[in-house]
């Protein structure tokens, strides 16, 4: 599954984009302001960035320069302006390609599309292994030691954002803007409601859970059973050789014809 990274200042816009993109296979993050978008491309090193031109803080312009002085990651530039300088300009900084406003889903997923398959960098996600936990994003299909999980979509994608952050603690303010595309927050009530739904696939509860934890005021963690044990026990003997936190949670890629 590509990874891309949507910057646009438009918060309607920016969660319809990212609607549209993520039903047709894309994973998206998204950026706010020219400088942020700029720090999560050098940083989260997408597969592909959308770049709009007219951001808040700084020209989009200036940032595709900017980005173009420490990375090659391709870049499509939306804007606003359907004028030949604009574009000569733009192509000229560094772009792969333009999308003129406004556009429709099917051209931009088809712009990505190209310039993706141009870079080499259109091929399937690895599905992810947590414990025994078996997330497939490109398929989207889940299996907890060995069998098969039924989860509605948005359950799905929870468990998606969690499993390629596995060991990591997520703010519930950043699952509602990433997953919900609820950027001012929403409720914790609808994160609530799913995480206990997930829980129930996976044969947990919030007493007693074992791959979903609850870090209070924090945020939600999704880690191996087996991993967090042994971390515990390993703190709990208090020896020299105790593991950090968080140590073997990441997930691990499980490539096509892996057993």
């Amino acid at each position: 599954m590509p990874h891309l990274l949507l910057v646009e200042d438009d918060p309607l816009l920016r969660a319809t984009l990212v609607r549209v993109l993520r039903g047709r296979g894309h994973a998206v993050a998204t950026a706010a302001t020219g400088m942020s978008g700029l720090d999560a491309a050098v940083t989260d090193r997408p597969d592909l960035v959308v770049l709009d031109l007219g951001l808040p803080d700084v020209d989009g312009a200036q940032v595709l320069r900017m980005l173009r002085a420490v990375s090659d990651v391709p870049v499509i530039v939306a804007t606003g302006r359907n004028e030949e300088p604009v574009m000569v300009a733009v192509l000229g900084d560094g772009a792969d390609d333009y999308i003129v406003k406004p556009f429709g889903p099917a051209q931009l997923d088809a712009r990505i599309k190209a310039v993706l398959r141009r870079f080499g960098t259109a091929g399937p996600e690895p599905a992810l292994r947590v414990g025994g936990l078996l997330v497939d994003a490109a398929a989207r299909e889940v299996t907890l030691d060995g069998a098969s999980l039924e989860l509605t979509p948005r359950e799905f994608d929870l468990l998606v954002y969690l499993a390629r952050r596995a060991g990591q603690v997520i703010s519930r303010r950043e699952l509602l803007a990433e997953v919900w595309q609820q950027p001012l927050g929403g409720t914790d009530k609808t994160l609530d409601v799913h995480l206990s739904w997930l829980r129930r696939k996976l044969g947990e509860t919030a007493q007693r859970p074992r791959y979903l934890h609850t870090v209070r005021t924090v945020g939600v963690k999704l880690a191996a059973p087996d991993e967090l044990a042994l971390a515990g026990a390993s703190n709990t003997a208090g020896g020299s050789d105790a593991a950090p936190a968080g140590y073997g949670d990441s997930p691990t890629p499980v490539l096509p014809g892996t057993p």
